[in-house]
């Protein structure tokens, strides 16, 4: 059973690969480019897969609407999240799909998309909350 979080009360600061943290526009964009992992991709399962076997890569840009990850697949498609600074988490930057955020343990989420779903490093702060 999938669990979905309560994200209003939640920062989630996502670690990526390739942030770079002098071009942070805000306090919430600088601890997650502080964050940065190690691993330049994150595990994906695209147009429906039930197991995570590909690997996307994640590229990060500030644009006017704020911090925006862009996740690439292997075939070439992407997908545009924009980290929201209210606590939501993630949210689609473009495009009618809506995002879905699951925590899957306190140091990654599940964020799904359409019929594409990512697992993101990512550290839940400000809750407490119980393994899965």
């Amino acid at each position: 059973m999938t669990r979905r979080s309560f994200l209003a009360p939640i920062l989630l600061t996502l670690a990526l690969a390739g942030c770079n943290p002098s071009s942070s526009s805000s306090s919430d964009d600088g601890a997650i480019a502080d964050a940065a992992a190690k691993a330049a991709s994150v595990p994906c399962a695209l147009a429906g897969a039930q197991s995570f076997t590909a690997h996307c890569t994640i590229e990060r840009m500030v644009s006017g609407d704020g911090l925006v990850l862009v996740v690439h697949h292997p075939d070439g498609g992407f997908r545009r999240l924009l980290v929201a600074t209210d606590g939501r988490g993630v949210m689609t930057a473009d495009g009618s799909d809506q995002a879905s955020v699951t925590v899957v343990d306190p140091g990654t989420i599940e964020v799904g998309v359409g019929g594409d779903r990512y697992r993101l490093p990512a550290t839940v702060k400000g809750q407490a909350l119980p393994a899965r």
